[in-house]
């Protein structure tokens, strides 16, 4: 059993690891110009990634950390599909578009919150520049249940989407209130039907944890109504409270929120249950079927991590295209205006939007493949590590091997000379693990980290 008082401890401050060296470390001196020279630099044997951000919503949810925009308009979704043509134009003139596709994903914002005619011609757009498809292509979108229509099913179907991502977080009425988003169950189920009806084979399911009023008992009852759906996946988060980056989240409560203990209680219980229902943990928070790919490639020690979240598409590079997507390859982020008079300036002048982005030292590269492989798979293989970087391992990182002494002597990690291991129970403070490896964490006081907590 796991002691729960004792594991609110590791509740502190810590990146979520959605890439490495984190977003914080991305500066403004990466700029369009250098962003280019790298586009007509790339190994165009590699495989691109998609990412176009749909950034409208109607009404904010409180919990979101997302980078949204609040309209009614229809005249500002259909100005926005207007610029995304012309950062297409203007990309096409420096990235080889006839690299094959092996994966593209609409996230928001709520994607579904434009039209079915306007769905189709983004899907048209980004078809008339990138040609070359994988017919092994993860085509994915995010789905808000409360905005879809038979009419934009039969687009993304039609336009070749084989996955979806439905956003619920949770079922029970009085913390959905609490967040500002009623969601009735049923509305959930309806839009999975129509979904599962149109042929669509892989669907997944966000559920959040550490939510306002969220209880033990009440995440049991809404776990329960999850799994009566019968999703392929669900991904399980832990709520990132942030209210200084964030200005919806300060109109939550902070005493209404969970304590770590309960968090962990919650965590622990979710494992449990979907595990024992035939769901395999898959990363940090994902959960998958036995007959899912991405199981499979945990199971291979293949699993990837990007911006996307878990994938099985490694070795491709990222172009994010949109209001603040960010992109990356294998030694530079890069991220877009998130402000939209700044986004569509740049695009009036002929200048991709490029904010800022970062390039990676070969220590930030080594490091970065450390702290993917361990978020991924839970292991680490010490071996190919030295060979591929050319390092005595023990030697490079003889601090972080020192800090991750507690976690051997509670259990938590295995280390051995030629890899690491993370235990079952490790797994639920992986962020903590991997900590150690974090160069730039090293650089901050606990006390000024400006992260959500880690449990």
């Amino acid at each position: 059993m796991i002691n729960f008082e004792q594991f609110a401890k590791y509740s502190k401050p810590g990146p979520r690891y959605t890439s490495y060296p984190t977003a914080p470390e991305f500066n403004e001196s990466f700029d369009a110009k250098r962003y280019v020279e790298i586009l007509e630099n790339m190994d165009k044997n590699r495989k691109l990634s998609l990412y176009f951000h749909l950034p409208f919503c109607r009404s904010a949810c409180y919990f979101c950390g997302c980078n949204v925009v609040f309209t009614s308009k229809e005249d500002k979704k259909e100005r926005y599909i207007s610029y995304l043509e012309k950062e297409l134009e203007l990309l096409c003139q420096h990235l080889d578009m006839s690299r094959e596709v092996l994966q593209m994903h609409f996230g928001g914002g709520t994607p579904t919150f434009f039209t079915a005619e306007q769905l189709q011609r983004i899907v048209a757009l980004i078809k008339k520049y990138f040609k070359n498809w994988s017919n092994e292509a993860e085509i994915s979108c995010e789905i808000d249940p409360r905005f879809l229509t038979k009419e934009q099913v039969d687009v993304l179907v039609e336009g070749g989407f084989n996955r979806v991502s439905f956003g619920v977080q949770d079922f029970n009425e009085e913390v959905q209130k609490a967040v500002h988003r009623i969601q009735p169950y049923e509305v959930t189920k309806n839009a999975v039907d129509m979904v599962r009806d149109a042929g669509i084979k892989s669907v997944n399911m966000d559920l959040i944890y550490g939510l306002p009023y969220q209880s033990f008992e009440s995440f049991k009852a809404t776990l329960e109504k999850a799994l009566s759906l019968d999703t392929d996946r669900f991904a399980v988060f832990n709520y990132a409270h942030v209210p200084w980056m964030k200005k919806t989240m300060r109109k939550i409560d902070e005493t209404t929120l969970p304590h770590p203990s309960e968090k962990l209680s919650i965590m622990k219980y979710t494992i449990d249950y979907l595990t024992s229902h035939g769901l395999a943990m898959i990363g940090m928070d994902h959960f998958a079927k036995p007959n899912d790919e991405l199981f499979l490639a945990i199971e291979k020690g293949e699993l990837h991590r990007n911006f996307q979240g878990y994938t099985t598409k490694g070795g491709t590079d990222l172009i994010g295209i949109g209001l603040t997507s960010i992109g990356d390859g294998v030694a530079h982020y890069v991220q877009n205006f998130k402000d939209m008079s700044d986004y569509e300036a740049a695009l009036d002048n002929g200048i991709l939007p490029v904010h800022r982005g970062l390039e990676l030292s070969k220590d930030d590269v080594l490091r970065k493949a450390v702290i993917m492989e361990m978020m991924s798979n839970f292991k680490l293989n010490i071996t190919k590590i030295e060979s591929e970087f050319k390092i005595d391992f023990f030697e490079y990182f003889k601090d972080a091997i020192e800090e991750l002494k507690t976690f051997e002597e509670e259990g938590l990690v295995q280390v051995e000379r030629d890899k690491i291991t993370v235990s079952t129970t490790g797994t639920l403070l992986i962020r903590n693990i991997v900590m150690p490896f974090d160069a730039y964490l090293k650089k901050i006081p606990e006390a000024k980290r400006r992260f959500s907590k880690t449990v």
